[in-house]
């Protein structure tokens, strides 16, 4: 493609890659299809890496309303371009956990207002925008290595806050945050290990024990009990003692 792509021609590329075994495949783990064409996330990253970084075409292949199209604006937009406006329209349109956890883990969490959005989106009330604030999270505890271990250790304050949200794709997003903050280093380890047992304890608690209760006490409960399974293995911490 000579110049800037079109939209059009893009999207009439990402269609002719589509197939309907694999918006079958979509549809069964929980993924929109009224407007997909079934592309694999991994052609689209192929697709992304010829048609290179180009905030224009993301904004263009975003209106489209296109799942994969979107997930593609993710991947070719440009993060020192990205402004609050458009974050704050993008989390708005999440309507499928995949599209949230690439957006948020792909551009988002490289953009200046990362962190202010985690902080930000972990309080709100729409189940997309705020997965998409833990995402952004467990996307910051991967890829900013810069950051400082308080900052991370604050985030943690907010994952005991919101742990007894029963929305399945909030718990799961608040138990990814917390374990990979769990595995940036020794002391985040630490503190991540000590949120999950007080996650725990205060399930049990609200419960009147260590099983059953409410549906908050239960996810609360998963929580800390699938981070601590992991971030106590034999793997992670023989990872991070070196």
């Amino acid at each position: 493609m000579a110049g800037r792509p079109d939209v059009a021609v893009v999207l009439a590329e990402i269609a002719g890659r589509g197939s309907e075994t694999n918006r079958a495949g979509m549809a069964r783990y929980g993924i929109r299809i009224d407007d997909a064409f079934g592309v694999p996330v991994t052609e689209l990253r192929c697709l992304a890496k010829r048609l290179g970084r180009d905030h224009e075409l993301a904004l263009g292949l975003w209106r489209t309303g296109n799942h994969e199209a979107r997930l593609l604006a993710a991947f070719v937009d440009e993060p020192a371009r990205v402004d609050e406006e458009q974050m704050e329209r993008w989390a708005a349109d999440f309507d499928s956990w995949d599209l949230c956890d690439e957006v948020t883990t792909d551009l988002f969490d490289r953009t200046p207002l990362a962190w202010t959005k985690a902080v930000a989106w972990a309080g709100r009330p729409e189940e997309f925008v705020k997965r998409g604030g833990f995402a952004l999270m467990a996307g910051l505890a991967v890829h900013d290595k810069a950051a400082a271990a308080t900052a991370f250790l604050n985030l943690l304050t907010l994952v005991e806050r919101e742990a007894f949200d029963e929305r399945n794709f909030v718990k799961k997003a608040v138990n990814w945050a917390l374990r990979n903050i769990g595995k940036r280093d020794l002391g985040s380890h630490a503190a991540a290990v000590a949120c999950a047992q007080r996650i725990r304890s205060a399930a049990d608690q609200r419960a009147g024990g260590p099983r059953g209760g409410d549906a908050g006490a239960r996810a609360a409960r998963w929580i800390a009990g699938d981070a601590l399974r992991e971030l106590q293995s034999a793997k992670v911490l023989a990872r991070l003692s070196r």
